[in-house]
């Protein structure tokens, strides 16, 4: 692409006043993306081979992590200070199958609690001649430290029915704490509903499970009738409860019920169902599959995680449940204005997804729609403002902003009043007006700017809801408009 005619770049701010005189990025600058909460992992997956993971809120400085292992055989546990570092902790195995017998058989969907000073594993296993005969049991552990060798099999948690039963959790609220988990009541056909109930110890329910949800919308029942896997977040005046649907392949998606935080949550009509799953295969981030999550939090103690499994392939051969590549993934949870949750889709391999917010408009973000870039409040459709920051085409300390939900697709600045996210292709044009030079905000260091990598005056901006490439003027307020915190 040509240098720009510098009497037809926009003028913000009616001047064409030479920006303050910045630095090139430095390789190191432009490997790494913009500081924050959002930095969760540059890992992706996070951990192989583990699904249905359950990664705790952080305990005495330490996060901990379980999951089912592809050989259905036992359970495991690691422990890091950090997300990322559960990538690579070493992992323990706290319990293993007996060799026959009851619980001999599929050893699923464990999670770790810790309840009233102890550590509690909710999990599920068959028998070694019913492999599928699947019950939920608990063990029990005192010790400070999950990952110690100090377990006691506690037993069966009862329910209402002896039918196979599953993908159990456990949270408090209003001074009570809950059980919710998966099962197949008799006269409903269906492999699994949801229920709920309070607990009267960590060892066991009181009273009759509520059913909250069966499997009848057309995203629920494909392959199988399932509705398992709850998980629950407590924000903005509503309990929120995602829950997985269909069948462990390409197919299997996520839904989500919603309840006052006010309301009976014994109570089956305080809940809504969303008619839409709010996760699901995305073809275009080769993500397939996602589901049976958790959440937990990033160690700003605030940043709300998503934690879930997927593939990276769609096609299987045989029973998806032996496929062993259902892979733990990690990304952020953000929260639309009306406070409820934003999922976005299942971001590929990569780094941190990340949003960018105008400095004197922060509750507005950059977007994509048909493409084409421009500022908006509210954006219902995350994905189409994350992007992952990665290194430039063609000279060294330069960087490209790759959209998340086509990740085939870079910020290209076409001419001065359109900026859009293009396909890449391998001219020197394409090279040039894909590429910036990342350096600190003009309006505030702690934010971010991208220049031009063709004109040293020239910065990504926004100008009433248009992004577009700007000559910023010498006042304050033309800085702000090409500065960005991200998110």
């Amino acid at each position: 692409m040509a240098t720009f005619d510098r009497r037809n770049l926009l003028r913000a701010g009616g001047g064409l006043v030479a920006a303050a005189t910045v630095t090139t990025a430095s390789a190191a600058a432009v490997a790494q993306a913009a500081p924050g909460p959002a930095q969760l992992t540059t890992r992706n997956p996070l951990v192989e081979q583990r699904a249905d993971p359950f990664i705790t809120r952080p305990v005495n400085g330490m996060y901990y992590m379980t999951g089912s292992v592809p050989e259905y055989d036992r359970i495991v546990v690691r422990g890091a200070s950090t997300i990322d570092g559960l990538s690579t902790a070493r992992e323990r195995t706290i319990w293993r199958r007996p060799a026959s017998g009851k619980m001999g058989g599929h050893i699923w969907a464990p999670e770790l609690h810790r309840i009233d000073g102890k550590w509690y594993v909710y999990f599920a296993a068959g028998d070694s001649d019913n492999v599928f005969g699947i019950r939920t049991y608990i063990l029990e552990s005192s010790a400070e430290d999950p990952r110690a060798d100090s377990w006691v099999l506690r037993g069966q948690m009862i329910t209402k029915w002896d039918t196979f039963t599953l993908d159990s959790t456990t949270f408090e609220h209003r001074g009570k704490r809950y059980f919710a988990w998966a099962q197949g009541e008799p006269g409903i056909a269906t492999n699994s509903n949801l229920y709920i109930a309070e607990m009267a110890s960590p060892l066991a329910i009181k009273g009759d499970p509520v059913r909250l949800a069966v499997p009848t919308l057309p995203w629920e029942i494909q392959g199988f009738k399932v509705n398992e896997g709850p998980a629950v977040i407590i924000r903005n005046g509503r309990v929120f409860m995602t829950y997985s649907a269909s069948a462990t392949d390409a197919r299997y998606c996520m839904g989500l019920l919603t309840a006052d935080e006010r309301s009976d949550l014994l109570d089956a009509r305080s809940w809504t169902k969303s008619p839409q799953p709010i996760f699901t295969t995305n073809d275009a981030t080769r993500q397939y599959g996602p589901g049976h999550n958790s959440f937990t939090v990033a160690e700003d103690g605030k940043t709300d995680v998503l934690v879930y499994h997927a593939r990276d392939y769609r096609d299987i051969t045989g029973d998806p449940l032996y496929d062993p590549n259902r892979h733990t993934r990690v990304q952020r949870l953000y929260w639309n204005e009306d406070g409820t949750p934003s999922f976005g889709v299942p971001v590929g391999k990569g780094g941190p997804a990340v949003r960018f917010s105008p400095l004197d408009a922060p509750n507005l973000y950059v977007r994509h729609y048909e493409y084409r870039l421009r500022v908006d409040g509210d954006v219902r459709e995350l994905a189409d403002s994350q992007f992952r920051l990665v290194a430039g085409f063609r000279e060294p300390g330069r960087v490209a902003l790759q959209s998340v939900n086509f990740p085939d697709r870079y910020v290209r600045v076409v001419d001065p009043m359109t900026v859009r996210v293009d396909p890449y292709d391998e001219s020197d044009a394409y090279g040039r007006a894909a590429s910036f030079v990342q350096v600190p905000g003009l309006a505030d260091g702690g934010a971010v700017s991208f220049r031009l990598a063709t004109d040293s005056g020239t910065y990504l901006g926004h100008d009433n809801g248009r992004f577009v490439a700007v000559r910023p003027g010498g006042s304050y307020r033309d800085r702000q408009r090409v500065t960005f915190r991200t998110s």
